[in-house]
């Protein structure tokens, strides 16, 4: 189900390189996951942006103060998994209060799809937050009529920290995911990614009183 909203398209993303070994060299092994443990098991959750958002696609940028985002903590013994990360569904992060560098354009993003964040504990507490293919379309009107598809051929993930407190926080710094562009003058076509920045604090819906943890 798609929702349309006037804002910024959440830039998103990270690919993983791949390795080819030869016949005369073989590439080491990556270090197992480790145990992640995310609490209380079973609780719903608000990520609500702190501060501000930016998305940055070629030359043009859009600003957004107001982001939110909601979920649920997995139940036992879901919650737990003794060698790699936890996963929770989310849903497709909403983005208002914005503006763009380009004068006289105003953003529009519709959102659809199954949006997913997965936490995995260490030093530091890693996020990566998973955007469907083409779940998120930005259009432009006004001075000049663009529209940026992000992860157009395949799902995104943007990579991020997590960081335990009172309340938890998620970051977000240049993170990257592939885009694609098309319009007329003043669209920056030539872009084939976006970078995204932004901090989100979360909280816990079902019981104010506790925090969301992530641990071994």
């Amino acid at each position: 189900m798609s929702r349309t909203h006037t804002t910024l398209a959440l830039g998103l993303a990270a690919a993983g390189a791949l390795t080819l070994g030869t016949v005369s060299a073989t590439a080491a092994p990556l270090p197992s996951a480790g145990s992640t443990t995310v609490t209380p098991a079973g609780h719903a959750f608000k990520a609500t942006l702190s501060g501000k958002a930016t998305f940055k696609a070629g030359s043009v940028t859009v600003t957004c103060s107001v982001s939110v985002s909601t979920g649920t903590v997995p139940a036992a013994p879901g919650n737990h998994n003794p060698a790699g990360p936890v996963s929770s569904p989310i849903s497709a992060p909403t983005y208002s209060s914005c503006t763009s560098s380009m004068a006289g354009v105003t953003p529009t993003v519709t959102t659809s799809g199954a949006w997913q964040v997965s936490m995995q504990n260490g030093a530091p507490i890693t996020a990566t937050m998973t955007v469907p293919a083409g779940g998120l379309v930005l259009k432009t009107s006004g001075l000049a009529a663009c529209t940026v598809v992000a992860a157009p051929t395949a799902a995104a993930s943007v990579p991020g920290a997590w960081a335990n407190g009172a309340p938890p926080s998620l970051t977000f710094t240049n993170a990257s995911v592939p885009v694609k562009v098309t319009g007329g003058f003043g669209c920056p076509t030539s872009a084939t990614s976006s970078t995204f920045n932004a901090v989100y604090t979360v909280a816990d819906t079902t019981d104010p009183a506790q925090q969301i943890t992530v641990a071994p």
